[in-house]
């Protein structure tokens, strides 16, 4: 029977899952077991139900394997509509407390949920949908491991349910962009291992004796934060069928490890990952060479090479040595130059193609999300020098900071990525709706533009009032007083994630009918120039 391996591994692990669950030494790990109890349950009769007694037919060895590509795709759309959604409704409790729906929907279980929606499920589902796309197309080799990308992409999605329900349940570490428990960071280091194994041997068995840039950061990116998840989540557990752990640091230690794992998340997962898209798929969707492939180069080693001794402009005015902090802070500035180099390269690939900005919409998609790339990683230095970070820190600055990089760059690049893949992965003629796109760009650009905006004034004032001091010395404002002073700014942020929500929205529809193979009947977006007739 096709799929016969898988099915006898996912009963048997349904099976543990069940058995941990009646051993638990604790309510949470128990709701947690048998939650992974009923998923593992539920892809069992999937494939019971799909499997065939057919003898398998052989496989091409020189045709791609695109169907976890396909199925990354249309995860990576549902998931970040639902990062989105989340995203919006935490933002309304922040605006009205009374949202806040105790225990499971509290703002303190919403939240890590929306970082972990967007972050790792929206973003890490583009990552692994188009680097899979990428080397394959880069190499003209099929992946590595025959199943293997099955079992990295279907892991990967139990690790987001699990992880997510973690949340709502109240199981976390506390740490920053790290908050499953140790049995699930276990899970996603095996998952991960196997994504290296997968791009790796792929690499290996290439036809192109060339590896093209955008594997080297695809690469750079896997690498480093399979390096970064274990070393952070070092941890001993209280009990092997409960959910608590310790951590192996401790004190200044452990924040410091926290931040530089946090903040090379962020270098690696959100700006190394992407930089490979973007390496790839604008100079496809432009028909242009990269400008200068010398330069990306360059943008390669160099951010790399910095990128990974940022991490303590974290811990200003904290118990970090003085000289750790200036560290930080020397390499965050320095960081600015590779990264305008990375964006100075991507947006002179467009030479000879500015025309498209206005007839394809996916490009200026593309084109925006450099630029925000651009804005962020010139925002981030400057964030990091010292007097800067004492207004800005803990302030809805950072705030803004982080969603125009994330809204800004992650989510464009990643839509004009699966607006690109959708119509060649399902042979389609074209997307459904080109005008969809364009109003998807529109109220995605319009959304990022009202909440980095807002928040940008928010924080300043925040920060303000917190530093206002009377001729007595006396703080002028209380703490009640800046909250309340941040409402309206609270309630302008929701209305720029509904906006951008709804674009997401958009693209799901888009995305849908165009899999489905229908084809919108349009007038250009840019009609035909009249033709002049010549006077006799």
């Amino acid at each position: 029977m096709k799929n016969s391996g898988w099915i006898l591994v996912l009963a048997v692990a349904t099976f543990g899952a069940l058995v941990a669950a009646g051993l638990a030494q604790d309510e949470l790990f128990r709701a947690h077991m048998f939650i992974l109890t009923l998923t593992l349950g539920v892809g069992t009769l999937y494939l019971l139900r799909t499997g065939s007694f057919e003898p398998a037919v052989p496989v091409d060895p020189d045709a791609y394997l695109d169907g976890p590509i396909k199925v990354g795709t249309v995860l990576t759309v549902f998931w970040g509509v639902v990062g989105f959604l989340v995203g919006v409704v935490v933002a309304l409790q922040m605006a009205y407390p009374d949202l806040n729906i105790e225990p499971w929907f509290n703002f303190g279980r919403m939240r890590p949920l929306h970082t972990s929606a967007v972050v790792f499920a929206f973003g890490g589902s583009a990552l692994l949908t188009t680097s899979l796309y990428v080397v394959q197309r880069t190499t003209r080799a099929r992946l590595f491991g025959g199943d293997l990308a099955w079992f990295v992409m279907w892991g990967y999605q139990l690790f987001i349910v699990m992880a997510a329900t973690g949340y709502l349940l109240g199981i976390t570490q506390g740490r920053e962009y790290a908050e499953p428990e140790w049995y699930v960071d276990i899970w996603l280091t095996i998952v991960w291992v196997a994504y290296l194994v997968l791009f790796l041997g792929t690499l290996v068995k290439r036809k192109e004796p060339h590896i093209y840039v955008a594997n080297w950061f695809y690469l750079a990116f896997i690498v480093t934060v399979a390096m970064l998840h274990v070393v952070n989540n070092l941890a001993v557990p209280v009990s092997f069928l409960g959910v608590k752990s310790y951590s192996a640091f401790s004190g200044v230690q452990d924040a410091l490890t926290q931040w530089w794992y946090g903040h090379n998340a962020v270098g690696f997962f959100l700006t190394a990952g992407f930089l490979g898209m973007m390496y790839y798929f604008l100079p496809k969707q432009a028909g242009r060479p990269v400008y200068s492939y010398r330069l990306s180069i360059i943008h390669f080693w160099a951010l790399i090479f910095l990128y990974i001794w940022a991490g303590p402009h974290h811990l200003y005015y904290t118990a970090l040595p003085d000289w750790a902090q200036t560290l930080g802070m020397v390499f965050s500035i320095m960081l600015w130059m590779p990264s305008w180099g990375g964006m100075i390269n991507g947006l002179l690939t467009l030479r000879g193609a500015w025309d498209k900005i206005r007839t394809d919409p996916i490009i200026r998609m593309m084109v925006v999300a450099v630029a925000f790339y651009g804005m962020s990683t010139f925002e981030g230095p400057v964030m990091s020098i010292r007097s800067v970070n004492a207004l800005s820190h803990y302030t809805n600055w950072t705030i803004g900071h982080v969603h125009s990089g994330a809204l800004g760059w992650v989510g464009m690049i990643s839509f004009g990525a699966v607006y690109f893949l959708t119509p060649r992965l399902w042979n389609r003629e074209r997307l459904y709706s080109l005008r969809m796109v364009n109003w998807h760009f529109w109220l995605a650009t319009l959304g990022i533009v009202i909440y980095a905006a807002v928040m940008w004034v928010a924080g300043i004032t925040q920060g303000l009032m917190w530093r206002e001091y009377n001729d007595q010395g006396f703080l002028v404002y209380s703490f009640a007083e800046v909250v309340a002073a941040m409402h309206p700014y609270y309630v302008l942020r929701a209305v720029g994630g509904m906006l951008y929500l709804a674009g997401g929205i958009v693209m799901a529809v888009n995305v849908a009918l165009t899999i489905k193979g229908h084809v919108r009947a349009e007038r250009p977006l840019v009609p035909a120039a009249p033709q002049m007739k010549l006077a006799a």
